[in-house]
């Protein structure tokens, strides 16, 4: 069974919850009579407003979009994924999802050169080295916004 972050934080907070419920006996003798702090974690979704704009892309570690995922927002151009942040992206990549106004080019090569391959808007690919057809190595992208 694969457990997510979800379901992670639920039985952690269940476990919290069931150790803030323990009947151990009071070491103090005062009368007042309360509760045991209970701590809850409450898994967070936040939403980046730049991502409401739909001009983006976000690639897989895995098949069928699966595994780490990264979140380019556009428009962006990365001429070599040798450099800065686009080397997360040049890890292994094998599925993309493409925003509703967004257009991704991924090459072969460097500096934008050689074979490319294009996903128009709202499209999503499972399997990008079937797909690319150079083995699917990214080396150099460009993800344009639709106005």
């Amino acid at each position: 069974m694969k457990t997510t972050p979800f379901a992670s934080a639920t039985a952690l907070t269940f476990a919290l919850a069931l150790g803030a419920c323990s009947t151990a006996p009071s070491t103090t003798t005062t009368a007042v009579n309360s509760p045991d702090p209970t701590i809850l974690l409450v898994p967070v979704q936040i939403t980046d407003p730049a991502l409401q704009s739909g001009c983006w892309a976000q690639f897989y570690s895995q098949r069928n979009f699966e595994g780490d995922m990264v979140t380019l927002v556009g428009p962006a151009e990365a001429e070599s994924m040798d450099k800065g942040t686009a080397r997360a992206l040049k890890r292994e990549i094998d599925s993309v999802s493409v925003g509703p106004k967004a257009t991704l080019q991924v090459y072969e090569h460097a500096m934008f050169k050689d074979r490319v391959v294009d996903f128009p808007a709202n499209s999503r690919e499972g399997g990008l080295v079937r797909k690319l057809g150079f083995g699917g190595r990214i080396e150099a992208l460009k993800l344009s916004c639709a106005s």
